[in-house]
């Protein structure tokens, strides 16, 4: 054999060697796991919506959130765990779809009928909180984040007429 003929085969064992091989990958992004506690849930059940949202997103009511969890309102606390979420700066907000119709109720002005709730317990005076008043950093780990529902009181609210109904149950 040649000089020639034995380059050949080098580089033809050389590409079979580097194809079987594993190409170095980069090293796994730490993640979070974030743990909501969602306090002063109503006995009247539905669904507790939650979404986490960074500042880009928190503003657009529409938006679709980083994370987001649909779960069974279960009183008088509801703990809702989000996993794989990478670290940064985050809001959440939430509330309890008391009457299950996927939306939160409002009065003709835009105030909320059913119970609400933000990070950082912060409470809306005519608008929801602005992102600087809700937000809060989210480590590489487990973290933890409690939420006390609030709630704007309207006579015929799907909230109260719930209550309503669990307390005539009750009575029973």
């Amino acid at each position: 054999m040649t000089v020639g003929k034995w380059s050949k085969i080098w580089v033809l064992a050389l590409a079979g060697v580097c194809a079987g091989t594993t190409v170095w990958s980069q090293p796994a992004r730490p993640t979070a796991t974030l743990t909501i506690h969602v306090a002063d849930i109503l006995p009247a059940g539905g669904t507790l919506r939650l979404g986490l949202y960074n500042a880009a997103l928190y503003p657009d009511d529409d938006s679709k959130p980083i994370a987001s969890a649909d779960v069974t309102a279960v009183s008088p606390e509801t703990v809702v765990v989000l996993h794989n979420i990478p670290p940064g700066v985050y809001a959440i907000q939430t509330f309890q779809d008391v009457n299950s119709n996927n939306k939160m109720d409002t009065t003709w002005l835009g105030l909320p009928l059913e119970p609400f709730g933000f990070s950082q317990d912060a409470k809306p005076f005519l608008s929801k909180p602005s992102f600087d008043e809700v937000k809060f950093t989210l480590a590489a780990g487990d973290n933890s984040q409690t939420i006390h529902l609030q709630m704007m009181t309207s006579r015929n609210s799907p909230t109260n007429i719930a209550r309503d109904a669990v307390r005539a149950r009750q009575r029973k």
